[in-house]
């Protein structure tokens, strides 16, 4: 009897996390991080060597070529930002490598794939987004970052 309730605990547990996980993934989330200052500096090198220059609003996403899920990332990004491509400041589209850039993205924090931030047009990270965004949500995020300043 013992050894069952363990394992009705154990199966328990596993569904709460696996459900808590589901519930997370590709749910736009508003950053936040602290910067301090020594960090903000390494961190924007980082993030300007890769075209995040804080001149106009960007997606930035974290990709890999042995991630399935990146290629949906893709043309989500890629649709959204076509369709803000006519506003005062249309957003960038900026896909990075994580296996090219482990420093940037050791810098985010970028623990799994895919992973997306949105930076405003000063550079600061607004929002991040783990697992595969959904286009409207992403639509909704960004479009206040395009309006001109």
């Amino acid at each position: 009897m013992t050894e069952i309730t363990i394992l009705v605990l154990v199966l328990a547990a596993a569904l709460a996390v696996g459900l808590l996980l589901r519930y997370r993934a590709g749910r736009v989330r508003t950053s936040t991080a602290p910067i301090d200052g020594a960090a903000a500096s390494d961190r924007d090198k980082l993030l300007a060597a890769v075209g995040v220059t804080g001149a106009a609003p960007a997606v930035l996403h974290f990709s890999a070529d042995w991630c399935g899920p990146c290629e949906a990332v893709r043309r989500v990004v890629a649709g959204v930002v076509a369709d803000l491509s006519d506003t005062p400041q249309p957003p960038l589209d900026i896909e990075v490598d994580i296996d090219a850039e482990p420093a940037l993205a050791k810098e985010l924090n970028v623990l799994s794939l895919p992973t997306t931030f949105i930076f405003d047009a000063r550079g600061r990270e607004r929002f991040r987004i783990s697992g595969v965004p959904k286009a409207t949500d992403l639509h909704s995020a960004i479009t206040p970052l395009t309006a001109a300043a």
